[in-house]
């Protein structure tokens, strides 16, 4: 009888989520919604990355710190916890958040894929905005009504979302970013809560002429010092597919930018200083009032 591959199959809010154990690569597993990958895991080697933009900050997360050093770095989007995974094996024990708003979604991929034991990994359960949104210590305001977050142990929780080393920004609502996690203010929020070196990395997915993308970068560019942003695509196709675009920032000068070579082989595009500011060119920042959702992969503009 053939191996049922299937590991499971949840609905969620009219949406389908599957996870599905490859049939050539045992041990390989992907999470999908609505027929999307959003996740690759290998459970044989959890530094075995399927997705290019997933090295990419692997390498920066690599450079962040020490080989082997703690890290404390914060998911917003968990998915299969695919980087999650990768800092427990690259520097286990590292304290690591999540912030995920399908707690279903969590617990039947935690209970198909269980993490290592000893994993220092705790998960908040709500909407990224208004987690970030909450006040932090000295702040003086009241927090969002809307945090209702809970951890892992059912204890209610502020927030532990505070001077985070490395965040990983992955929001997305199956192909679609969705602009209140994309704007301005949400940004200055994520930088409220990172370390004063913390590095920050947002996935997206873009075309040419890269509208969104640029926008998102020339937004990151006014909370932070330093921004670089990493392309798969070549900036000037206008003929090239749809393709992950990485951008990173921090308030210090960026390891991918300054040693880029950390990136290995094939070199995907790296965009930073004058070269970067000429590619934003006119794009204008995203806010809460004048901020968009990503380009829909369905969309006949990119037929």
């Amino acid at each position: 009888m053939p191996r049922n591959h299937r590991v499971f199959s949840l609905s969620l809010d009219n949406r389908k989520a599957k996870l599905v154990e490859s049939k050539r690569r045992p041990g390989r597993y992907e999470l999908s919604v609505d027929g999307i990958p959003q996740s690759v895991v290998s459970m044989t080697d959890p530094t075995e990355l399927e997705y290019a933009y997933i090295r990419h900050i692997a390498r920066a997360i690599d450079a962040a710190a020490e080989p082997g050093e703690p890290l404390f770095t914060v998911h917003l989007g968990a998915g299969a916890l695919t980087l999650a995974r990768y800092v427990e094996a690259a520097r286990a024990g590292s304290p690591q958040l999540v912030v995920e708003f399908e707690p279903a979604l969590y617990a039947a991929v935690i209970a198909a894929l269980p993490l290592p034991a000893g994993a220092d990994l705790r998960v908040i359960f709500g909407d990224a905005r208004a987690v970030a949104d909450a006040e932090l210590p000295g702040e003086g305001r009241s927090p969002s009504p809307a945090l209702g977050a809970e951890a892992t142990d059912g204890s209610a929780v502020d927030s532990d979302w505070v001077e985070a080393q490395f965040t990983v920004v992955d929001l997305w609502d199956a192909a679609v970013i969705r602009h209140r996690v994309a704007s301005q203010e949400f940004y200055r929020r994520v930088a409220a809560r990172s370390a004063a070196d913390g590095v920050v990395a947002v996935n997206l997915l873009d075309g040419h002429p890269f509208e969104y993308s640029r926008r998102q970068a020339a937004t990151l560019g006014t909370v932070f010092e330093n921004v670089a942003v990493v392309l798969e695509a070549e900036p000037t196709d206008d003929e090239g597919p749809l393709s992950n675009v990485v951008v990173f920032a921090s308030d210090e000068p960026l390891d991918i930018a300054t040693t880029p070579d950390l990136l290995g082989t094939p070199r995907p595009h790296m965009l930073h200083g004058g070269r970067l500011t000429s590619w934003i060119a006119e794009a204008r920042i995203m806010t809460d009032a004048d901020g968009t959702d990503s380009p829909d992969p369905d969309d006949p503009i990119w037929d």
